[in-house]
């Protein structure tokens, strides 16, 4: 059901980055007691991985790790969900997915919290590039997608949400984000619209710095 006044389209800018949200071992590995069932959200974000390079957009990745120090820093949320202790600094599962890894020019930001503005330098590396939208994929939709897509519009980019490129533990809670999101805060779109919103942008740079890749 949709509400009127909301689900209003915010629109693609000229200039993106793609986020790639705790794609780690802990959260891919069924042995990990984060798992998520992020199986067909990995093989999303390698297309808009593809894409992405393609286009020669900013990309960013983020990791939830916790050193000693940092779960002091942390507590609250610790306490809240003792099982984040699993995400030790320096472990595998801390680790993103070897089958969507990191180029050596693509930043893993570490985070303590759910957002990845939290603590972080991804508002000063996105102001850098003068990145205006920002592509959010990863895990998990109620949780870190959810609070990077709220801290994107209030920093003023646009969130752009691949539906298919982003997971959750609970199928109800997915959804009920994804509407949410769409509703108020970002543009919850398909793969197909972003890997064609992505060729525009390649299309645009390589026509030169006069074209716009803007819809």
């Amino acid at each position: 059901m949709r509400i009127d006044g909301f689900h209003g389209k915010a629109g693609l800018g000229a200039r993106p980055a793609l986020i790639i949200i705790d794609v780690n071992v802990g959260f891919t590995d069924p042995e990990s007691p984060l798992v998520c069932d992020l199986e067909d959200v990995v093989a999303a974000i390698a297309q808009l991985l593809e894409a992405s390079r393609a286009a020669r957009i900013p990309i960013v990745y983020t990791t939830v790790e916790y050193s000693e120090g940092d779960r002091v820093a942390a507590k609250a949320f610790i306490d809240k969900i003792p099982v984040l202790t699993t995400l030790e600094a320096g472990s595998r599962w801390v680790e993103i997915d070897s089958r969507i890894a990191p180029g050596p020019r693509e930043p893993v930001l570490k985070k303590l919290f759910a957002s990845s503005f939290f603590g972080t330098p991804l508002q000063a590396l996105l102001t850098a590039h003068e990145v205006d939208t920002l592509i959010v994929t990863g895990a998990s939709t109620s949780g870190c997608v959810r609070a990077t897509a709220v801290d994107a519009i209030q920093h003023a980019f646009r969130p752009v949400i691949p539906r298919e490129a982003v997971g959750d533990r609970n199928a109800d809670a997915h959804e009920a984000n994804l509407y949410d999101i769409d509703a108020k805060y970002g543009d919850v779109v398909s793969l197909a619209e972003t890997l064609a919103y992505l060729a525009a942008v390649a299309d645009a740079a390589s026509a030169g710095p006069s074209s716009s890749a803007a819809a």
